[in-house]
C-alpha cells in the first residue's frame, strides 16, 4: 500500500493579492500544488474568477474575490470573508502593485498618490486586517517588493518611493512582532516577464507606451514563485532574486554614488520622450 506524501502546506490558508495574473497568479499556483487553501484577491474581477476556476479544476479549495487594495474597506471586507470561510490566514502575500515610468518633473502629483495608494497602503490595509489571525497562527507575511525598494531607479521615482516605503514599514513591523512567531519575508525581484509594464503610468496618469529600459534578463513569474516558496520554507528575511539584483544591492550599499552613476547611464533612455 502506497502512503500519501504529505504536502508542505496541506490545509494552510494562503492569501495572495494581485493574484489574477503575473507573479501573484504564479505564487497562488505554487502554494496550491503544496496543498494550501487559497484566497485570491484582485481588482480584475473577471481575471480573478478565471484564476479561481483554474485552481478549483486542479483540485484546490479556493475562493476568488474582487478587491481594490487602494480601498481600505474593500481590503477589510475581503480579508474578513476569507477568515470566515477558511478559519484564519497562515500566509499573506502582499503582491498587488502598479508601476510608473516618467521623469519626476513631468509627473503629476496625483500619479505619485495613486502608486502609493496601491503599492504601499494596499499592503498596509491587508496586513492590518489579517494581522490578528497571522499572530494567532504564527504565520508568514510575504511582501513582493522590488530591487527598486532597496536602491534608486531612474525614471521611476513614484514606484521607488512606494517600494522604499514598503521596505521601511515591513522591516519595522518585523522588529515589533518577531517574538509573536510571525515571519516576514521581503522579496526583491528584478525584471519579470508580466503585464505590469503594459499598465505602467506615464507622468499624465495615463498608460505610457514609452519603451521600458531593462538591465539583465527577464525571468518568468513561475521562477519567482518557486524562489518565494523555497524562501518561505527557509524563513528568509530578505530574498533578492537574479544576479543583477544581488549586484545592485551590494554596489548600492557600499558605493552608492557609483551605483547611481552606473544605473543612470544604463537607464538613460527612460527619460527620453
Amino acid at each position: 500500500m502506497r502512503h500519501k506524501i504529505a504536502k508542505k502546506f496541506e490545509n494552510k490558508i494562503v492569501v495572495v493579492t494581485g493574484a489574477a495574473s503575473g507573479i501573484g497568479a504564479a505564487i497562488s499556483s505554487r502554494f496550491a500544488r503544496e496543498g494550501a487553501k487559497i484566497g485570491l484577491l484582485d481588482v480584475d474581477s473577471v481575471g480573478i474568477q478565471n484564476k479561481a476556476a483554474e485552481l478549483a479544476a486542479e483540485g484546490s479549495d479556493v475562493v476568488g474575490m474582487s478587491c481594490d487594495v487602494a480601498d481600505r474597506q474593500e481590503c477589510e471586507s475581503a480579508i474578513g470573508k476569507i477568515i470566515s470561510r477558511f478559519g484564519g490566514i497562515d500566509v499573506l502575500v502582499n503582491n498587488a502593485g502598479i508601476t510608473q515610468r516618467s521623469a519626476f518633473k513631468d509627473t503629476r502629483v496625483d500619479v505619485f498618490k495613486k502608486v502609493m495608494e496601491i503599492n504601499f497602503f494596499g499592503a498596509l490595509y491587508c496586513t492590518k486586517a489579517a494581522l490578528e489571525s497571522l499572530i494567532d497562527r504564527r504565520g508568514t507575511i510575504i511582501v513582493i517588493e522590488s530591487i527598486a525598494g532597496i536602491s534608486p531607479l531612474l525614471g521611476r521615482s513614484g514606484y521607488c518611493a512606494s517600494k522604499h516605503a514598503l521596505h521601511g514599514l515591513f522591516t519595522s513591523l518585523r522588529s515589533e512582532i518577531r517574538s509573536s512567531g510571525v515571519h516576514i519575508m521581503i522579496v526583491c525581484p528584478g525584471f519579470v516577464k508580466t503585464n505590469l509594464q503594459q499598465r505602467a503610468l506615464g507622468g499624465d496618469g495615463q498608460v505610457t507606451f514609452h519603451p521600458q529600459s531593462k538591465v539583465g534578463k527577464e525571468v518568468l513569474p513561475a521562477e519567482v514563485a518557486d524562489a518565494v516558496y523555497q524562501g518561505v520554507l527557509k524563513k528568509k528575511p530578505l530574498l533578492i532574486l537574479s544576479p543583477v539584483g544581488k549586484l545592485t544591492y551590494w554596489i548600492s550599499r557600499f558605493a552608492p554614488v557609483l551605483y547611481e552613476r552606473l544605473m543612470a547611464r544604463q537607464l538613460k533612455d527612460e527619460l527620453k520622450r
